[in-house]
C-alpha cells in the first residue's frame, strides 16, 4: 500500500487545517520544499500536495514550488486545489506531477471530469470530500446536496485513475479515518481508492491495508504533530 505524506501549501508555507477551516489553521516552520526533501530522505516515494491558495483562487498559485519539488526529489506527486480547467491540468502535467486531483469543478460539472479523463489518460484523480454522506465543494464551504455514492455511480465509467475519499468531519482531527464510509466507496469504485482524513496512528495504516480496493493512505497532521514517526510510517510504504 502506498503512503502519501501530505503537504498543504498556503502563503508559501506548510499548514494544516482543522476540518478544512481556513480560520482554524496551524502553520509549520518548514518550507514545502524542505518538507518534501525530508520525506524523500526517509524513503517515501509518493506525495500528496494541496494548494490551498489555488483552492481559494482557482489559479495554479504555487506551481513553481510544486515544480521545484518534482524536479529536486523525483517523487510521485498528486496535486489538488482549485484545478478548474484543462489549462491548469496541462500546467501541472508539464511540470511532471503524476496525478492531478479534480474536486469541486468535477462535482459541479461532470462533463469537465469526463473530458479531462479522455484527454489525460491515467493522470486524473477524483477527490471526493464528504460530510455526513454528502459531497462538499469550494474548499468545503458549500454542501453540494449530492450523495457521494450517487455521484460516484454517475461518473464511475469516465476513466478516473484514482479516487481520494476524505471524510471532512475527521480531517485534521486525528480520530481515525471513516473506514465504514470509505469501504462503501471502495466497494463500488471502478478505480482504486486513497484513504484520507483523520489518520492518527500506525494502527490506522494497518486497518486500511485490510480493506479491499484501497491503493494508499494520506497522512498529514499526525506527522507534523509527531504522533506518527516517519521511520515507522515508511516501513508500511510498499
Amino acid at each position: 500500500m502506498k503512503i502519501f505524506p501530505a503537504i498543504d501549501i498556503k502563503d508559501k508555507k506548510c499548514v494544516r487545517l482543522v476540518k478544512g477551516d481556513f480560520e482554524n489553521k496551524t502553520e509549520y516552520e518548514m518550507s514545502p520544499v524542505d518538507q518534501a526533501g525530508k520525506y524523500k530522505e526517509y524513503g517515501f516515494k509518493n506525495l500528496h500536495i494541496v494548494d490551498l491558495d489555488g483552492a481559494l483562487t482557482g489559479e495554479t498559485v504555487n506551481q513553481d514550488i510544486i515544480k521545484d519539488i518534482v524536479i529536486k526529489f523525483d517523487l510521485k506527486v498528486e496535486i489538488g486545489g482549485g484545478i478548474r480547467n484543462l489549462d491548469s491540468i496541462q500546467k501541472y502535467i508539464d511540470v511532471g506531477v503524476e496525478k492531478v486531483i479534480l474536486g469541486s469543478a468535477a462535482i459541479k460539472d461532470k462533463n469537465f471530469l469526463k473530458e479531462a479523463c479522455e484527454k489525460y489518460s491515467n493522470k486524473i484523480a477524483l477527490g471526493l470530500d464528504a460530510k455526513n454522506g454528502y459531497l462538499s465543494v469550494s474548499g468545503w464551504k458549500e454542501n453540494s446536496n449530492q450523495l457521494t455514492l450517487d455521484y460516484l455511480k454517475e461518473v464511475n465509467d469516465f476513466g478516473v485513475s484514482r479516487l481520494i475519499y476524505t471524510d471532512i468531519n475527521r480531517d485534521g482531527m486525528k480520530q481515525s479515518p471513516n473506514f465504514e464510509e470509505t469501504s462503501k466507496v471502495a466497494e463500488i469504485s471502478n478505480s482504486p481508492v486513497i484513504v484520507s482524513g483523520g489518520v492518527s496512528s500506525i494502527g490506522d495504516i494497518k486497518k486500511a491495508k485490510s480493506l479491499n480496493n484501497i491503493e494508499g493512505i494520506i497522512v498529514g497532521k499526525a506527522i507534523y504533530d509527531g504522533d506518527i514517526k516517519l521511520e515507522e510510517l515508511v516501513k508500511e510504504d510498499a
